[in-house]
């Protein structure tokens, strides 16, 4: 029960800072907030026996005896983007509008600061259509982290320390597999770009966070079936070619082109076998 107790009160806190927050141009989105987590509180709170009825329209009985063996359904996955945006501010304010019905737990500015925007146990709007394996709902299972990048520049020093230090804590909060640490176009591959061909997966994987190749690869046999590997991975394979150049632009990242060279072969031999 621990950390279901840790979610009700971090919920809690949440919802106590939004109410207490001093005026600045997000007060009247962390009074949302409070409304909302205090929603949530409400929806959790809820004790009440199934309402049941069988194919004749007759009520099945139920009733409602509280378990004391549970706890809090906690992120698996955590999802990597660029915002496509001009900076972090205008980040936060898409993210503080309704309109635009996108949000993310985390975004990571380019001076190194961290914005942390919702409960880690909340589900956030960030990866909307996707897949990864036989996952179809990636925001109920995942953490989404934007980084501040317009999608066209390299990821500063600075940026990517804090990020290590954010996906550190992560990992061992809620102790995330090595292999749950992906991209939007991973789980995306038809309709996404980031965190593109300039993010720095390799750094990561020797942080332990995400698989890399090795250094010397091996060929694939002669009957390496390379799209069975791709949906192996995790890759939606529905549109191969999308997938091809999404795992090429997280695992080679020297070109994008929809079309297997021997390389890349070799490569996706190699991490396939991670996962």
């Amino acid at each position: 029960m621990k950390n279901t107790t840790y979610f009700l009160l971090a919920l809690a806190a949440a919802a106590s800072l939004a109410s207490c927050s001093p005026k600045g141009p997000y007060a009247l989105t962390n009074k949302v907030y409070k409304h909302q987590t205090d929603s949530v509180l409400e929806v959790i709170s809820r004790e009440q026996p199934a309402m049941l009825q069988d194919s004749l329209g007759v009520q099945i009985p139920s009733e409602w005896i509280g378990t004391v063996n549970f706890n809090a359904r906690k992120p698996n996955y955590v999802i990597i983007h660029f915002t496509a945006q001009d900076s972090a501010k205008q980040t936060l304010k898409t993210f503080t509008l309704v309109k635009p019905q996108v949000s993310a737990h985390y975004v990571v500015a380019k001076d190194g600061k961290v914005y942390h925007m919702l409960n880690d146990y909340l589900r956030a709007w960030q990866a909307g259509i996707s897949k990864w394996g036989s996952i179809t709902d990636m925001n109920s299972c995942s953490i989404g982290i934007e980084i501040d990048n317009n999608g066209h520049e390299p990821f500063n020093d600075v940026q990517v320390k804090s990020l290590l230090a954010l996906l550190a804590q992560l990992k061992k909060t809620y102790n995330i597999p090595t292999a749950n640490f992906i991209g939007h176009q991973d789980i995306a591959p038809a309709r996404k770009p980031d965190p593109g061909p300039l993010f720095p997966w390799k750094l990561l994987a020797t942080k332990g966070f995400g698989f890399w190749s090795d250094e010397l690869l091996e060929l694939p046999p002669d009957n390496f079936d390379y799209a069975t590997a791709l949906r192996l991975i995790g890759y939606d394979t529905s549109n191969l070619s999308a997938a091809i150049t999404a795992f090429k632009r997280h695992f080679v990242q020297v070109e994008d082109s929809p079309v297997m060279s021997q390389l890349d072969l070799n490569v996706l031999y190699n991490v396939y076998r991670k996962y």
